[in-house]
């Protein structure tokens, strides 16, 4: 099996929109999916936008001053292909929620 990663991807805002109830059944609906046989790890990022280094002395924030959507965790999962990561991707929550995954193959996998 290989290994990718799935890197999730949304708006903090949209999240501030949610009740606390809403946000309650979400963190369910996450946690739930981190429970299927494919999943290895996941975490959660800060809610900052980060820091971005290019070249030798020059860093800056966020990934891109003039985008609304960030990284904001991503899940280690295995599966035989990268057509099954995909599919099971796209059973993940977060996707219910207008947030966007970005699956990659890990490296040497």
């Amino acid at each position: 099996m290989a290994q990718f990663l799935l890197m999730l991807y949304d708006n903090p805002a949209d999240w501030m929109k949610l009740s606390p109830e809403e946000m309650q059944k979400a963190l369910e609906k996450y946690m739930a999916w981190g429970k299927g046989p494919y999943y290895k790890q996941g975490i959660r990022l800060a809610a900052d936008a980060g820091k971005v280094l290019r070249g030798k002395s020059r860093a800056t924030d966020g990934p891109y001053s003039e985008t609304k959507e960030v990284l904001g965790g991503f899940y280690a999962i295995e599966a035989a292909s990268y057509e099954e990561a995909v599919a099971i991707a796209g059973t993940h929550p977060h996707l219910e929620y207008g947030g966007a995954i970005e699956v990659r193959k890990s490296w040497g996998a």
